[in-house]
């Protein structure tokens, strides 16, 4: 049961490992704890393009917004394609979330608010898990981080059709729809707000979100598309341009840009005002 994992965290530790049953099967989670003496928590999911959510790669990047961000950060494992494709993903996002609300207090501090975030296909997964949340009447979210998302199944944004048009960064494209059709085999799939949560029609009563993006990436402009469409439903939405990325060819590459100072100061400014736009410098600021 996850109690008695929760209960056997060693508080001193940076880093430990849990293992909680999900909708799909055993999750593993690693939380990373933060210094700060009354952190919150975010649930963060890693980048893998709904293949497999690498921990082990990600982990600098884990630590580093540990550190950094004043949240204690829980990324687990889900479901992932083609022996589990969607909506088990979504199921066991939602799975973790509320077993980290339930039990937050032992995995942050007493009353931590909750946080949900997430890097490429972990972004699209953080997005659909504040609408799953809002359907759902729970758990509370106090706000969404989403890095450089995945958010158009349909891949129909400019800069991903730019994309598929542009030698240099043709393979980005063909990675994303291979990506998305072992994700969603069945065609329909692809409009649903759950799959492709820029195609929601209720985007209303969302919390808050911080929504990054590079230029360069073919999934710059459903990034941007979605804080628009988010602030028109009447949320609040910030979308902070990231400095260009040298090469972004993997998550590796996404992973050590979401680590750059500029990407975890903003969040931590997010996190700690989640209604405030973050503290970046004007020429990395789109509001």
């Amino acid at each position: 049961m996850p109690d008695a994992s929760v209960l056997s965290l060693d508080p001193s530790a940076p880093i430990s490992e849990l293992e909680w049953p999900g909708h799909s099967g055993p999750l593993r989670l690693r939380l990373y704890r933060s210094v700060a003496s009354k952190p919150a928590l975010m649930v963060f999911f890693a980048p893998g393009g709904f293949v497999v959510p690498d921990l082990d790669e990600a982990n600098n990047c884990l630590r580093v917004m540990a550190d950094v961000c004043g949240a204690n950060i829980l990324a687990p494992t889900y479901a992932v394609q083609p022996e589990r494709a969607f909506p088990a993903p979504v199921e066991d996002a939602h799975v973790v979330l509320c077993m980290a609300w339930q039990h937050r207090n032992r995995l942050a501090s007493r009353g931590a608010p909750l946080f949900v975030g997430g890097c490429e296909a972990g972004g699209n997964l953080a997005a659909v898990s504040a609408l799953v949340c809002r359907d759902r009447l729970g758990p509370k979210l106090s706000g969404q981080v989403l890095v450089m998302p995945m958010l158009d199944a349909s891949m129909g944004c400019g800069s991903m059709r730019c994309a598929a048009n542009d030698p240099d960064q043709r393979e980005l494209a063909q990675a994303a729809e291979a990506a998305y059709r072992l994700y969603l085999p069945n065609p329909a799939d692809r409009l649903h707000p759950y799959a492709s949560p820029l195609n929601a029609r209720r985007l209303g009563g969302l919390p808050p979100a911080l929504i990054f993006h590079t230029e360069g990436d073919p999934l710059a402009d459903e990034a941007k598309a979605y804080a628009a469409q988010l602030r028109e439903a009447g949320n609040v939405a910030h979308d902070v341009a990231l400095p260009p990325a040298d090469h972004l060819r993997d998550a590796a590459d996404r992973c050590e840009l979401t680590a750059d100072d500029p990407c975890v100061l903003a969040m931590r400014d997010f996190i700690a005002h989640p209604d405030s736009a973050p503290l970046t410098s004007p020429e990395h600021r789109n509001l």
